[in-house]
């Protein structure tokens, strides 16, 4: 009896372990958030013996709603055919991380932004995309612009909204 009491307990804690992990492990997913306005730009081409590539691009931007750390995630697909078959499909994708807009730790809100290549408004390079975060428990603002610079390296500026 008392072999089967230790067993009944040892299986309920486990459980309690289980669903404390759970609750963690969501508590942690809850604090990315994926940005609410991500776009697609597809372009076309004609190769040397009537085959046509299709390339499609899209972006996203996943935030962590604690730290103001973002992560840009862009993915590609591309796809070659004649006039009969698919030839050719290439897939490719990754995030890359972002600094932090705020210096402390918060409760954040975040959009984004970008121009899609080819731009009249990408003048040195691929174009820029816009970042807006706000402090969810203050009236705080920080909207930020990065550009290609076209030598190699982005320029990004944040500013401080004012309130009047």
């Amino acid at each position: 009896m008392i072999h089967v009491l230790k067993t009944g307990f040892g299986v309920a804690l486990s459980f309690m372990t289980l669903a404390l992990l759970a609750l963690a492990s969501a508590a942690q997913a809850d604090e990315f958030k994926l940005s609410n306005n991500q776009r697609i730009a597809c372009s076309r081409g004609l190769s040397a013996g009537k085959l046509n590539t299709a390339t499609c691009k899209s972006y996203a931007y996943v935030f962590n709603t604690k730290t103001s750390e973002y992560f840009r995630c862009q993915v590609s697909l591309a796809l070659t055919r004649d006039n009969k078959e698919v030839i050719n499909v290439q897939t490719d994708g990754g995030c890359t991380k972002k600094p932090r807009i705020f210096d402390g730790d918060g409760n954040y809100s975040f959009d984004a932004t970008e121009t899609e290549a080819p731009n009249t408004n990408s003048f040195f390079g691929p174009g820029g995309y816009a970042i807006w975060a706000s402090d969810n428990t203050a009236m705080k603002v920080r909207g930020c612009i990065t550009i290609s610079s076209g030598l190699g390296s982005d320029i990004s500026k944040c500013v401080d909204m004012k309130f009047e």
